[in-house]
């Protein structure tokens, strides 16, 4: 397994004010200076109709694009700075040129809708019990037969936190993630990206994110659903799904130590 950014400190998972993150792109940049990052990639939320509470508006992206490449400027020969974008799922495809574009799977299409898998955790249990009769496994088989199709239904070059699915099970309090069931279906689901392009394998994230926010103790995906990503021949690259610039880098460390076995 290789690790895109093993040997120069990066983060391409950046979420800043034109989104649902804390703090300016400027001053992001300014704290991944201090860190002695060599890049930068900033990668707001694509406009989803369903839900506008965290994604930028289609007025927004343009006025974040702007900016992007104003700073992309301002600040060359210091940072390499990227245009990216978080792409969900089911939002439409904007028309504009990214420097990359990071595919995230936070919602399941149902019949009648879509429901977030990572909003609260309270929204995610009334969401199996509604709409599974309570069933954690039929959720995450839906989950994963969803995320399968990704690659199918967009273009993208790294795949945002697999399992996103486990973001409020820790401990396994829900569903126990060694299960059979369960890592049949993750595993159905990664196979099933790696095979969409036999002519470009896909990038994963290895995601700190929902540790930074205390949700989790290990990062996305989890270390048995790595090893496959690994047999199968897949890069990885780290990335702390930024929103708060406190945490650039947020345990990019103990995520390198992990990964060394490969």
């Amino acid at each position: 397994m290789y690790i895109i950014n093993r040997d120069g400190l990066s983060n391409y998972h950046t979420h800043s004010t034109y989104c649902d993150g804390k703090d300016t792109p400027e001053e992001m940049i300014r704290r991944a200076l201090e860190l002695g990052f060599t890049a930068l990639g900033f990668s707001g939320h694509s406009y989803v109709e369903f839900d506008k509470e965290s994604c930028m508006s289609p007025d927004g992206t343009k006025a974040y694009r702007d900016e992007i490449l104003r700073l992309k400027d301002k600040y060359s020969g210091q940072i390499d700075i990227k245009l990216g974008l978080e792409r969900d799922h089911y939002s439409e495809d904007d028309g504009y040129d990214y420097d990359f574009v990071i595919g995230a799977n936070h919602y399941l299409k149902l019949d009648d809708g879509f429901y977030a898998v990572d909003d609260t955790e309270e929204i995610v249990n009334d969401t199996v019990e509604r709409k599974f009769g309570g069933s954690w496994e039929r959720y995450y088989e839906c989950y994963y037969s969803q995320e399968a199709n990704l690659l199918r239904d967009m273009d993208c070059d790294i795949i945002a936190h697999f399992d996103l699915v486990m973001k409020f099970n820790e401990g396994s309090r829900e569903f126990d993630e060694d299960n059979e069931n369960y890592r049949q279906a993750a595993l159905y689901a990664i196979d099933e990206l790696v095979s969409t392009n036999p002519f470009k394998k896909p990038v994963f994230e290895v995601n700190t994110g929902a540790m930074a926010k205390g949700y989790r103790t290990a990062p996305y995906p989890s270390l048995p659903l790595l090893a496959e990503i690994d047999r199968l021949g897949c890069n990885v690259i780290i990335s702390s799904d930024c929103h708060d610039k406190r945490y650039l880098n947020y345990a990019f460390d103990d995520v390198l130590a992990d990964l060394s076995q490969w």
